[in-house]
């Protein structure tokens, strides 16, 4: 675990994921395929069959021989998540799951389904280095970055349970994805940007889910941050702010002692003015600390006039944390700050607090189990 205000901008070296299909490129799974003494085409039928189909049932892959299903799965299909623990709320429309991965580190995914839309939450890494005091993954410390597979599996396995009726509702697909799990994207730079064009790429090269409906979350690493405007991939960006000062920021968000409100702001903007996206700004409440009007009025001057939204978070408190959720008072009056001001602003629905909702709480609590059953 970092030390308080300690940064790990880069993950520990532990045993690295074995190569799955949806780590390469459509040419490298052919590759992958010949190598395996294989006709190269079988990768085609091999990635329409998992990511198209989402078939993970070779006794199910019709067109392909069935003694060539084996080599194909041992070359391309390594296991990579096992469900660890499912937990649900919201009459069976909120399902957050958490993931052993292949060397025992844990990470999680929420399915959300809303009338209209189904969103998934994803990590990117297991744990996080920034250190964020009010976050429980934050509180965990890094364990290791996630492979683009890996982080792309996520949004497969939730897809799978909604083509199969798994989900309160009935079958459905998903619509949405946001890289607010655990972990900062972009300290996960090259992974997070293969997922990105996994998910985006048409089949099946990937899942074709619209860019536009894709949100990347940051605390504010500006040279990512640009790199990611050049990218080509139209994606909401989200800027994890939490405070307009830097003063409090320092404390809140520690990578903000490198990377100072003003200069995540000018990146953020930049990235606006160059994917034509508007900026999403994350900002939790929490009482006492960040909620006062007087920074709601200075976080609507510093967003005013430019393409943003703020998205308000109740704070959810994480296990033996000293900040919880603001008052509803101060809430509306922040609320208010901001829209007198001209910014558009909305308050986070607060879904899956009765299901340890804050990212990490699942991941701590079944990490612990599974410790405690070794032992």
């Amino acid at each position: 675990m970092p030390a308080p205000g300690e940064l790990i901008l880069e993950a520990p070296r532990r045993g690295k994921p074995p190569v799955h299909l949806l780590d390469l490129e459509p040419a490298e799974r052919r590759a992958a395929v010949v190598a395996a003494g294989l006709p190269g085409f079988r990768a085609d039928q091999l990635s329409r069959q998992w990511i198209t189909r989402l078939s993970d049932d070779p006794s199910q892959w019709s067109d392909i021989p069935a003694d060539m299903r084996p080599a194909l799965v041992a070359a391309l299909l390594p296991k990579l998540l096992t469900a660890a623990d499912v937990v649900d709320c919201d009459s069976g429309t909120t399902v957050k799951t958490a993931w052993r991965l292949h060397d025992g580190a844990v990470v999680e995914s929420v399915l959300m389904r809303y009338p209209q839309r189904v969103t998934m939450c994803i990590s990117s890494q297991a744990g996080c280095g920034m250190n964020c005091p009010f976050c429980a993954t934050g509180q965990a410390g890094l364990t290791r970055n996630l492979s683009t597979a890996e982080i792309v599996e996520q949004v497969l396995a939730g897809a799978r349970s909604l083509a199969h009726g798994d989900i309160a509702g009935g079958p459905g697909r998903i619509s949405n994805v946001v890289f607010m799990g655990m972990g900062e994207p972009l300290a996960n730079y090259a992974a997070t940007v293969g997922a990105l064009r996994r998910l985006t790429s048409p089949a099946p090269a990937g899942l074709g889910i619209s860019a536009r409906g894709i949100t990347v979350s940051t605390v504010g690493l500006v040279p990512r941050m640009l790199d990611l405007a050049a990218e080509g991939l139209p994606v909401t960006l989200a800027v994890s702010l939490h405070a307009p000062d830097d003063e409090l920021r320092d404390t809140l968000v520690p990578i903000n002692t490198r990377y100072k409100v003003a200069e995540v702001l000018r990146a953020a903007w930049r990235y606006a003015n160059i994917t034509n996206r508007r900026v999403s700004i994350e900002y939790a409440l929490i009482r006492d600390i960040n909620d006062q009007r007087w920074r709601g009025e200075m976080l609507g001057d510093l967003l005013a006039g430019h393409l943003v939204h703020v998205n308000l978070i109740p704070l959810n408190p994480t296990p033996g944390s000293q900040w919880t959720a603001s008052r509803s008072k101060d809430e509306r009056a922040f609320v208010t700050a901001l829209e007198e001001r001209g910014v558009a602003v909305t308050v986070r629905d607060t879904r899956g607090r009765e299901i340890d909702g804050a990212c990490g709480q699942l991941a701590a609590v079944t990490t612990k189990g599974l410790a405690d059953s070794a032992s």
